[in-house]
């Protein structure tokens, strides 16, 4: 019984650490689920499979110990089903940006390392933690350096009197290298202001940033909105 009593101890505290490295991590960048959320994640995830691999235990001699049939395999499915309705609360979109699919996934792998500390999978389950911390680090920086595309959410408000035409509007966007992957219509205020609402592609951030310059000194438009797509 001691020596159960020091490994429930013993992976119960791992999983503790692995979560609160986890979850420093997050803090760090300002996410909304940071050190305390990842490390109860990964403690409440290891206490169940202890429960589940330790029944003998708690049912004590109330069972005789033929009839008890553990299979942890449902607690871990059971883990990672409920987990989803955690992670999902963190993600929400506002025009093309999508905020918390990152922290989301984090939540999701706290939790799954919860269940290999828990069964007592102590190696895969710690280079699993560093594989996670080293992701989330080092990768970020990789990513801010890989050429890719940038999108943004672009909206242009006319007084409707001095509204530019489409043809203009296209000129001045290609001007500053940027791309219209499609383009709406709306006219609001009773009829009184005129709007273009467009998703930009470009292969530079800074060509959004001129863009924002330019709108800002613009005489004919009324109001703008230019949202980068981030995640």
């Amino acid at each position: 019984m001691a020596d159960d009593t020091l490994t429930i101890v013993f992976n119960l505290g791992a999983a503790w650490l692995a979560g609160s490295l986890i979850g420093l991590e997050r803090s760090y960048h300002g996410r909304p689920a940071g050190f305390r959320t990842h490390a109860l994640v990964c403690v409440a995830s290891a206490m169940l499979m202890l429960i589940s691999t330790h029944q003998g235990q708690w049912l004590g001699d109330s069972l005789s110990q033929s009839t008890i049939r553990t299979d942890p395999t449902r607690m871990a499915q059971g883990i990672m089903t409920g987990i989803g309705f955690l992670g999902a609360g963190v993600i929400f979109k506002e025009g093309l940006t999508v905020h918390g699919l990152t922290t989301a996934a984090s939540i999701w792998i706290t939790s799954a390392l919860g269940i290999l500390f828990g069964i007592g999978f102590l190696y895969p389950a710690v280079l699993v933690t560093i594989g996670t911390l080293v992701t989330l680090s080092t990768f970020r920086w990789v990513e801010n350096h890989l050429p890719s595309e940038f999108f943004a959410d672009n909206m242009l408000c006319y007084p409707i009197e001095s509204v530019d035409s489409e043809s203009e509007v296209r000129a001045m966007i290609a001007r500053h290298r940027c791309a219209i992957k499609s383009m709406s219509y709306s006219l609001d205020e009773r009829g009184t202001v005129y709007r273009y609402h467009m998703v930009l592609q470009t292969h530079d951030k800074q060509n959004l940033v001129q863009l924002a310059a330019h709108l800002r000194d613009s005489d004919t438009i009324q109001e703008y909105r230019l949202a980068p797509a981030t995640t």
